[in-house]
């Protein structure tokens, strides 16, 4: 079995033949997870961002003390830039 078998498959590039903002986010987490922290980045350059965003997410939800909001907002910000830039980067 492959991890092939297990990735979600994208409406917008399997009816519409254009990848979408996400592309490559699934492979790209695949990746770091074995360890090919550069391959990870090549495929989706915003996937470190995104992956320290859940954690603080996450982390939000079990430390109940502390405020995250503000600090998710501008994770929110920067993730969506370097999404917005890397699309652009690679189809352009």
């Amino acid at each position: 079995m492959d991890i092939d078998d297990f990735m979600l498959t994208c409406p917008s590039k399997k009816y519409l033949g254009v990848e979408c903002l996400g592309c490559g986010a699934q492979r790209a987490v695949v990746l770091v997870f074995e360890g090919k922290f550069s391959e990870a980045f090549q495929m989706y350059p915003a996937v470190y961002t995104l992956l320290l965003f859940f954690f603080t997410l996450g982390l939000s939800f079990i430390d109940k003390k502390r405020k995250y909001g503000r600090v998710l907002m501008m994770m929110i910000v920067v993730n969506l830039m370097i999404i917005v830039l890397g699309y652009l980067y690679k189809h352009h």
